[in-house]
């Protein structure tokens, strides 16, 4: 195995929505996971939003998106968008 496809195995992977495409190559992606609440025992919706690039634009507002973990971009931006997960519904 070449140390490309073993750096790609290794590198950090989310699914999140995007919430926002307004900047150029760049999309907000919101990961929601759910975690147990450490006093109460019950299951809590927890979000983060993520700065993710997009270099061709091509991801719009509501798409279900996986990100990976990269090198930094910018201030703000680590991670890339690899593949589209479900396009956004019409409404």
């Amino acid at each position: 195995m070449n140390t490309q496809a073993q750096a790609e195995k290794n590198t950090r992977t989310l699914v999140g929505r995007v919430v926002s495409d307004k900047r150029s190559k760049t999309v907000t992606v919101l990961v929601e996971r759910r975690a147990k609440h450490e006093l109460y025992g019950k299951i809590v919706a927890r979000s983060r939003k993520y700065h993710a690039h997009d270099e061709k634009g091509e991801y719009k507002m509501g798409d279900l998106v996986e990100i990976a973990e990269g090198r930094p971009i910018s201030k703000t931006k680590s991670w890339v968008v690899t593949r589209l997960v479900e396009k956004a519904r019409a409404v």
